[in-house]
């Protein structure tokens, strides 16, 4: 444990990174623990992208405790927590080795720590939000060495609930079942009839909580993969290069530039060719007492990859996949290596020890290296355009951190780097109009927000990203519009919001900001920019409370009272205060005008004419009257079409 810690001592400060921020940094949910008992029924709390919601309530609820022990977005608080998972995990792992290498202690801790110094695993311990491939192997894990230790609890299920946290921490744990069945058949019963009526209550909870997991995912969810058959094609060749990184973890990447194989290219054959060996690897090493370990933890390996390698997913291989995987595919290694060793004469016993320990050296080296490029976006970015040259999305991401910095020149370039490679992509065209705008290429900026617009008009993301860039150029009846269907789309998005509030309030449309405020608090209790706007708008409520006494009771002091309540959003009282007018001077244009404008405003269209037209006929030369009968007659037209 020591050693671990010292290995992964350079990783706690490091950043959130990628899906952190729509599952963390940008999730009002997490930031009260009253939401604790909502994460259990409602998977739109995990993340503020609708595409991306699925139901990890353990996951979620481990965020929202780290962020309130970590008094807010501290990654430290985040990673320590994540940290002390992984040294239970290795715990636990050192426990079930001891059962698979049949009581060998020091070979099961010498196989725990290869697990925990590895650097795949390093993949996940920092990628925060990956916690979840954490939290299902440690509960698959918890579980099994609970069967193993506690035979009498198997009668009541105990040794099923770390399984049931794990299956609501991340769905890949659910392929527990099989894991049971084989440790079972080859470990404890031979009758395979026995050994499947063993596992038949794991098997029934684990139908049920398929069932729960699927009904709780949110409808708006999108795995992001393409063809099955292609992703399924390409999966053989992953498993094969999964395999390989075990022994030769020098390309490992955030962010793998591989994509389905639109045929059968001889890296299928390869793959196919591997699971193929594999299997019969499995098979024959499972005949026998001394070489189980190597069947068992073979088929560990492949099992654990089934989830992710038969529903198609965005990206068709990542390393924190390897996590689950690798837990059955060390012991594998060493019992080979074992029986290898014991046939060696002494003198090369020693060598294969001296040669373990540096293998360990080297993994813990290679743990802190990658630690040190999870430290920032720009580290890790960098490490993927290398590791991963084809990758368009890290080129982007790459380019981001370089705008970050103030270096539009270079994120143009990376942007179009990524362009070669993901042709329509509207998060790009996004960035490459912000970094456009930010250099006042007004022309270019708009013709990438309008192609994201065409690309995604159905994603919230370029409404909003193109609502906030006209709102910068002062062209705020568009961006309203843009900002409106973003938030219509995915109203739990409170940067939106907070934009949404900002062009209200300098449109003194107060009627249009109290509401969006209200709702920001309601997403987040906490949220400074609502209650800032709620405190200008409570001032505003006072002065005119004010102005209302000391109104003249003349028609003049009623009109300006009428106007205050209209810059206020207060439309009715609006309406009022300029019938009062009316009461003392009935030929007042001014008043008609204003009831015109504050039925305008509500969506009133036919009282907004009429109103109008009086103002028009008392006095003919009103511009501004005119404006607003046009204005109603045009919305009128447009909402009959």
């Amino acid at each position: 444990m020591a050693v671990t810690l010292a290995v992964y001592a350079n990783h706690f400060h490091n950043s959130f990174h990628f899906d952190d921020f729509h599952t963390i940094s940008d999730n009002p949910h997490i930031r009260t623990l009253q939401n604790i008992p909502r994460f259990f029924t409602d998977s739109s709390t995990f993340s503020v992208l609708l595409t991306h919601q699925v139901y990890r309530p353990i996951v979620t609820t481990s965020l929202a405790l780290d962020y309130r022990l970590g008094g807010g977005l501290n990654p430290v608080a985040f990673h320590a927590s994540t940290f002390f998972w992984f040294l239970v995990q290795l715990l636990l792992l050192y426990t079930l080795y001891v059962r698979l290498f049949d009581g060998s202690e020091w070979t099961a801790l010498l196989a725990a720590a290869a697990y925990g110094l590895h650097p795949v695993c390093a993949e996940t311990v920092n990628y925060v939000i990956q916690r979840g491939d954490l939290y299902s192997t440690l509960g698959v894990a918890a579980s099994l060495v609970l069967y193993i230790r506690k035979p009498s609890w198997r009668r009541f299920g105990l040794y099923l609930i770390p399984y049931v946290l794990a299956c609501l921490s991340k769905p890949p744990a659910l392929v527990y079942p099989l894991l049971l069945f084989l440790y079972v058949r080859l470990y404890e019963e031979p009758d395979a009839r026995r050994a499947l009526k063993a596992t038949l209550p794991t098997l029934a909870v684990t139908a049920a909580l398929a069932l729960v997991l699927s009904r709780m995912t949110a409808a708006t969810f999108n795995s992001g993969g393409g063809p099955r058959l292609a992703y399924w094609i390409t999966q053989t060749w992953v498993a094969a290069k999964y395999f390989l990184t075990f022994f030769w973890p020098a390309r490992l990447s955030a962010d793998y530039d591989i994509v389905p194989f639109p045929g059968f290219p001889p890296e299928a054959a390869a793959g196919c060719l591997f699971l193929a060996a594999l299997l019969a690897a499995i098979i024959w090493t499972s005949r026998r007492p001394a070489t189980r370990t190597i069947g068992y933890g073979l088929a560990w390996f492949l099992i654990t990859l089934l989830p992710t390698a038969l529903t198609p997913l965005a990206e068709a291989a990542n390393d924190h996949r390897m996590y689950f995987a690798f837990v059955g595919l060390v012991p594998a290694v060493f019992q080979a290596a074992r029986l290898l060793v014991n046939r060696l004469p002494a003198p090369f016993r020693r060598a294969a020890v001296a040669a373990l320990c540096l293998s360990l050296a080297a993994a813990s080296a290679a743990t802190w290296r990658r630690n040190e490029v999870w430290r920032s976006e720009e580290s890790l970015w960098l490490d993927v355009t290398q590791k991963s040259p084809h990758n368009g999305r890290g080129w982007m991401n790459y380019g981001l951190t370089q705008m970050s910095k103030g270096d539009y020149a270079r994120a143009l370039a990376c942007f179009e780097q990524a362009q070669v490679y993901n042709p329509a992509y509207s998060l790009l065209e996004i960035n490459t109009a912000i970094a456009h705008g930010a250099l006042q290429h007004n022309a270019q900026a708009e013709a990438h927000f309008r192609r994201a617009l065409a690309l995604g008009p159905n994603e919230p993301a370029p409404h909003f990203y193109y609502g906030r860039w006209l709102l910068g150029a002062r062209r705020h009846t568009e961006a309203v519009a843009e900002l409106e269907r973003a938030y219509a789309i995915n109203p739990a998005d409170l940067p939106c919001l907070h934009v949404l509030m900002q062009a209200h309030f300098e449109q003194q449309n107060w009627s249009a900001l109290r509401p969006l405020a209200a709702k920001a608090l309601e997403l987040d209790a906490s949220d400074a920019i609502a209650r800032d706007y709620q405190a200008k708008l409570a001032t505003l409520d006072q002065d005119l409370a004010k102005s209302q006494a000391a109104v003249p009771q003349t028609p003049e002091g009623y009109l300006d009272l009428s106007l205050q309540y209209y810059r206020a959003g207060r439309f009715e009282d609006c309406v009022t205060a300029a019938r009062h007018a009316l009461q003392l001077r009935k030929d007042y244009s001014g008043a008609y005008n204003n009831i015109a404008a504050c039925n305008n405003a509500l969506g009133r269209w036919d009282e907004g004419i009429a109103a109008a037209r009086e103002a028009v006929r008392l006095q003919p030369a009103s511009q501004l009257a005119r404006n607003n009968l046009a204005w109603a007659i045009s919305r009128k037209e447009k909402s009959q079409k």
